[in-house]
Parts: C-alpha cells; sequence; structure tokens
C-alpha cells in the first residue's frame, strides 16, 4: 500500500488534477456546444425576431396604431391593473409564508407547503373552472352575488383572483430555500437582545432576503402580465372590458390581423426580455453580496 502512495505522490503533478468525468474528446465538447446554441436560437431567437419582424413588417404607423387602439389600450390597462393587485397580494402573503415555515416550527406546515405548490401542479385552466364553479351564476355563490348584484366572474374581481391563484407561488417559493439556508441564529440572537418582531424582520431579515425577494417579484409580475389560461376561463373575453394583453392578442390573431396581433405580442415580448436582463442583474449582484460577506 505504502507502494501504491508513494508511486501516486510520485506521479506527474498535472496527471491528477483534471476531473475524470470531464475529459471528454474535444469533438465531444463541441458537439454538446453546439446542441445547446442549436436550441438557444431555434426556440429562443427565432421566435423574438420572427414577433418583431412581423410587428414591424408594414412600417412603424401601423405598429403605433395597433397599440394604441381603444381596445389594446383598455388591453393594456387592465393587464397593469392585475398586475398592480396581484403582485403586492403576493408579496405579502410569499414573506409570511417562508418566515413561516423557514423560521417557526408548527402543526401543519408541511400541509402550507403542499398549498403553495398547488398552483404549479393544478392548469390554470382548472383554476379558472374552479372560480366559476363558485362564483358564476350557476355556482355554489352565484345566487347570492346576483341578489347582491356583485360581479365577480366575467369582470375585473374575477380576473385579478385567477392572477392571484397562478401567481402566490413565486415569491414564497423563492424565499423559503433562502431563508432555511439562512438559519435562525441572527434573528435569535436580536431577539435576545430585545428587538421586537418587526424590528427582527426590518433590521435582520429583509437584509438578508432582498435580492431574493426581488427576483421572486420579477418572476411573480411577469407571470401575471402573460397569463391566458386562467384569465381566459374568467374573463368572458369581453373587448374593451375584460381583455388582457394575451387575450387580446389571440382575438387580433383570430380576426386575421396579423400585423396589429404581433404588435400587441412584442410588447409581451419585450417583458420578457426586461425580466430576462433584471433576473441577471439580480443574481450578479446577488452573487457578489454572498462574496462581500464572505470572510
Amino acid at each position: 500500500m505504502s507502494g501504491a502512495v508513494s508511486s501516486t505522490l510520485g506521479a506527474p503533478k498535472g496527471r491528477y488534477q483534471s476531473n475524470p468525468a470531464t475529459r471528454e474528446a474535444p469533438w465531444v465538447r463541441y458537439t454538446l456546444l453546439a446542441l445547446g446554441l442549436s436550441f438557444f436560437v431555434l426556440f429562443l431567437i427565432l421566435p423574438l425576431v420572427a414577433v418583431f419582424t412581423e410587428a414591424l413588417r408594414k412600417g412603424w404607423d401601423t405598429y403605433l396604431a395597433a397599440l394604441i387602439e381603444p381596445d389594446a389600450v383598455s388591453a393594456i390597462k387592465l393587464t397593469l391593473l392585475a398586475a398592480l393587485i396581484s403582485v403586492p397580494l403576493n408579496l405579502v402573503f410569499g414573506v409570511s409564508a417562508a418566515w413561516a415555515i423557514a423560521k417557526h416550527d408548527f402543526r401543519g406546515k408541511q400541509l402550507l407547503i403542499t398549498f403553495i405548490d398547488l398552483p404549479f401542479s393544478v392548469s390554470p385552466v382548472v383554476a379558472g373552472l374552479i372560480y366559476v364553479l363558485l362564483f358564476g351564476a350557476q355556482g355554489w355563490f352565484g345566487p347570492w352575488l346576483q341578489a347582491n348584484d356583485v360581479k365577480i366572474i366575467f369582470a375585473v374581481p374575477g380576473i385579478v383572483l385567477a392572477t392571484v391563484f397562478v401567481t402566490f407561488p413565486f415569491v414564497a417559493r423563492e424565499l423559503i430555500p433562502l431563508m432555511q439556508a439562512q438559519g435562525r441564529d441572527e434573528e435569535e440572537a436580536a431577539t435576545v437582545l430585545g428587538a421586537s418582531g418587526w424590528q427582527t424582520f426590518w433590521h435582520v431579515t429583509l437584509p438578508n432576503i432582498k435580492w431574493g425577494l426581488l427576483y421572486g417579484v420579477i418572476l411573480c409580475n411577469a407571470r401575471a402580465m402573460g397569463e391566458f389560461g386562467a384569465v381566459s376561463v374568467v374573463s368572458g373575453h369581453i373587448r374593451g372590458q375584460t381583455n388582457t394583453l394575451p387575450l387580446h392578442v389571440e382575438i387580433l390573431y383570430n380576426e386575421y390581423q396579423f400585423a396589429a396581433a404581433f404588435a400587441v405580442a412584442s410588447l409581451l415580448a419585450l417583458l420578457a426580455l426586461v425580466t430576462l436582463v433584471l433576473k441577471q442583474f439580480i443574481e450578479w449582484r446577488a452573487s457578489r453580496a454572498r462574496l462581500e460577506t464572505q470572510p
């Protein structure tokens, strides 16, 4: 055995520095790289180029006319309204749920985690149908809502509810593993020193989770503005009233108004690009912050 050890120690220094699992032939690396780039170009770059090319095919005048058309303006406003309501609600819920799960032990913790993951396992269309079953004219609460002149389905409240449902896991799912990895030591130390729960959260917890929180909010906002399935079921497709941007694109395309459809779709494509840029910036800032805190 000593001979084996001495032979290993006496081997050339560079012989054992590389990982055998990564010593592929050059043609293997280049093939994998080419495949990755091909999929990137085929499924990301080309669709984006196609959207903007079709949107501008008939010139800027047609493009701008499609965006300032009354139904398009109404769809933009409704999309922004749904996002402005659902994102702050999910922000509050996500932070509260992550705080409870990561920092406290209680009965039903696993059940709460399961409920948070529910929108990931349920089709958005099914979620929309559930709201119709609950609040529709023939639903469980439909007669009472009609008697009190309250409209939820085929109105803005239904769209907001559907948007909240499909987006509420994003903030919580970003924060739970982050807060679990950070542990409870700093919060417990702050509590021992006399800090209140709010002071502990504001001065200890929030600075540690701010980049993950911002990342979750960005993903939540992107999903809220691009949601189609659940919103399509509860909206009723009333032009100028209950159509969001994705629904407006569908209507324009079905009516063979291709230039207008792609013009409106380009707004969603721009949102996706902005989301990617912000995602990369936040990941860079978060990694830099981790490096700065390391001893």
